[in-house]
């Protein structure tokens, strides 16, 4: 048996830490014992129906215990998870289900009817039908190397189709390990999960769990609901939740002094830039409470830098985890010096495997043994990292760089604006003109004017549009490429 296998490193978990009441949901608490048996009894129905070691095996569902003890299962019976999105709509799952060929596809009554729109050839199995495949005994671990796949997981990044990052044992189990060690936090021993399982920041939360050295009761929630997740948050006194910066926001929104929230200690945050304006209301209406930034991508196991508990930076996603190497490079490949922007480049074992069928594209990110990440950044003297923007997102007007995070976070100062994205717009003068779409209560044409006085120069938004609601990605980022859609669409009108 692999040393890294995530398999071994689930029972390795119970060994260590026990019985005990380890999961909540929706009412009920499930043991450790219980959900790691029922992992053992569906990986010997999985083998029944014929997976075999290095098969595919789609997870297309919403947060429940059924989706880790899924992802247990198929480890255990040496096949693949590869998570989907519940938002996805049945041709986008189709495209995931042609690319990876899977053996089967599990998902919830809910979602049946998509999944076997999307299926093709795949066996769909619903939870619902989990008894009758956990009737046929249980399954040790199949025999797998630390460079085998344990997960294949869809990105589609800011263009294109979804591609699928090949993600082994090792990149895996490492990355758990790393978090941990990067981010101790003695005494933090309830969780509150709210990020869907199926993303990579939520897969990288599970294996963090089980690489716990002691009891972590943690308490899931199908899906996120800001109201919903303080009541779950007081009633459990949890102490840690990972969350997104969409999820912050509208907690924040929330009557947050109404319920009692004395035991939180962290909220960690990832996969999109935290604005200030956020960390600072926070720290205003929850002192107490310290935001923890980290970052990561699909493609790095979830993890690069993560910041250490008390050691904080304003704008920092902290530092990079213990075995991993990160360069701030210029368009030639050379490295910058301290405080320049440049992209940012890692090196360590919890990078990809590459890109699923994709070699030439794999190629082009992976060069030397340095994944080139796609986003700019910059590092202080102490090693901080604070990433500035997505380089596909750059705007270049005049000749000028625009960040376009800079630019949100002067808007969201304005008083009338609640959330911003800027993107570019092609223009036939300055090769690119700065628009920004906003929500909240504000004129259009005043806030351009204030944005002028505010950001000046070559930066601030000539074009603003006033929304209900940003769009959002499944994983709570602002999906810019849509915004980049309205715009094209309001141009061919």
């Amino acid at each position: 048996m692999a040393e890294l296998s995530l398999a071994r490193l689930a029972e390795q978990s119970l060994e260590r830490n026990g019985d005990y009441p380890a999961l909540h949901f929706e009412g009920e608490w499930l043991s450790s014992a219980e959900l790691h048996a029922r992992a053992r009894r569906l990986a010997r129905g999985l083998a029944e129906l014929g997976v075999e070691p290095g098969d595919r095996i789609v997870v297309f569902a919403a947060n429940r215990p059924e989706v880790g003890i899924a992802y247990n299962a198929i480890w255990r019976a040496g096949a693949v998870v590869t998570p989907a999105i519940f938002l996805l709509p049945a041709p986008e799952l189709r495209h995931i289900v042609d690319d990876a060929e899977p053996r089967a596809l599990i998902t919830t009554p809910e979602f049946a009817d998509t999944a076997r729109e999307a299926a093709g050839g795949a066996r769909v199995i619903v939870t619902d039908d989990f008894d009758e495949l956990e009737s046929a005994g249980e399954l040790d671990p199949v025999d797998r190397d630390d460079t085998d796949l344990a997960a294949l997981m869809y990105t589609g990044g800011t263009t294109g189709r979804a591609k699928g990052v090949m993600l082994t044992h090792e990149s895996l189990w490492l990355a758990g390990k790393a978090a941990r060690e990067a981010g101790s936090m003695p005494g933090v021993v309830r969780w509150l999960t709210a990020l869907p399982l199926s993303h990579a920041y939520g897969l990288l939360v599970t294996v963090y769990g089980l690489h716990a050295v002691e009891r972590e009761p943690t308490v899931l929630m199908r899906w996120f609901a800001a109201d919903r997740w303080l009541e779950l948050a007081a009633e459990h006194r949890v102490q840690a939740a990972a969350v997104v910066p969409s999820m912050l926001q509208l907690l924040l929104a929330e009557p947050l002094e109404e319920h009692d929230l004395s035991e939180l200690r962290y909220l960690a945050s990832g996969a999109a830039p935290l604005p200030l304006e956020l960390v600072e209301q926070l720290a205003r209406r929850l002192p107490h409470v310290e935001v923890r930034e980290g970052y990561g991508l699909t493609e790095t196991s979830a993890l690069v830098s993560s910041t250490p508990p008390g050691r904080s930076r304003p704008g920092s996603v902290g530092l990079p985890v213990p075995g991993v190497e990160v360069s701030i490079r210029d368009d030639e490949g050379r490295e910058v010096p301290v405080g320049e922007a440049g992209e940012i480049c890692c090196r360590s074992r919890l990078v990809m495997q590459g890109y699923w069928r994709a070699p030439e594209l794999t190629e082009e990110v992976v060069r030397d043994g340095w994944l080139h990440t796609g986003d700019l950044g910059r590092v202080d003297e102490d090693g901080y990292l604070y990433v500035v923007d997505r380089k596909k997102d750059l705007i270049i007007r005049g000749g000028f760089n625009v960040f376009p995070r800079d630019v949100e976070e002067a808007l969201v100062e304005h008083e009338g604006v609640e959330a911003a994205a800027v993107v570019g717009r092609p223009d036939s003068e300055c090769g690119e003109e700065v628009v920004a779409f906003v929500a909240g209560k504000v004129d259009a044409d005043e806030l351009v004017a204030w944005s002028r006085e505010r950001i000046g120069g070559y930066k601030y938004p000539r074009e603003v549009h006033v929304v209900a609601a940003l769009p959002l990605t499944p994983i709570g980022k602002v999906d810019r490429k849509a915004l980049r859609a309205r715009l094209l669409a309001r141009v061919e009108a």
